[in-house]
């Protein structure tokens, strides 16, 4: 990693921080829970090995700009968040995912880390919107997302097929507000 930056920010109960090498370890004992994987999308393995962590970890770092953070609660990372830039006439946009470990739910830390990593990629990658599509049934991310400043835009209907049923997800958007010239 010589020579690569390296972001790390302070939210108050966590940090968001650059994946390292080290942190495949806690990266499998909070990733590897079905709770989680039925919460996200597909590409997000079940169950959640020591290679899965390695490649994971070895994809986040190779992508210029960064746009995977690990969250760190004492040292280990224990979630992640990412943004999925978008492209074309849609290029000041981007996709939000994020996911945290079990027994860090209900914490506030959710909310803390997607405020401070929504102002980060509002500057790093110069948006004007930032969206995210949670499953119908996942409140407590709806919870976050709201806290966070984000608005309800629609609901997408069976937009979703997980765990062998077609589901609806929700868009939520955090639109930048007027800039001053």
């Amino acid at each position: 990693m010589k020579g690569r930056f390296v972001m790390e920010i302070d939210c108050g109960n966590c940090r968001l921080r650059s994946w390292r090498p080290g942190d495949t370890d806690s990266l499998v004992r909070h990733a590897n829970n079905p709770k989680i994987w039925l919460n996200l999308r597909d590409q997000f393995p079940h169950p959640y090995t020591l290679t899965d962590a390695r490649n994971w970890i070895q994809t986040a770092l190779s992508v210029q700009p960064e746009t995977s953070f690990a969250i760190d609660v004492g040292g280990d990372a224990v979630g992640g968040i990412g943004f999925r830039l978008q492209t074309d006439v849609e290029r000041f946009s981007a996709e939000v995912g994020y996911w945290m470990g079990e027994e860090f739910w209900n914490r506030g830390i959710g909310t803390a880390e997607l405020k401070t990593a929504t102002q980060y990629a509002i500057e790093a990658y110069h948006l004007n919107r930032i969206f995210a599509i949670p499953f119908e049934g996942n409140l407590a991310s709806m919870r976050v997302l709201e806290k966070a400043g984000y608005a309800r835009e629609c609901q997408l209907g069976k937009s979703a097929y997980k765990d062998g049923k077609y589901i609806d997800q929700v868009l939520y958007a955090y639109l930048v507000k007027k800039r001053e010239s």
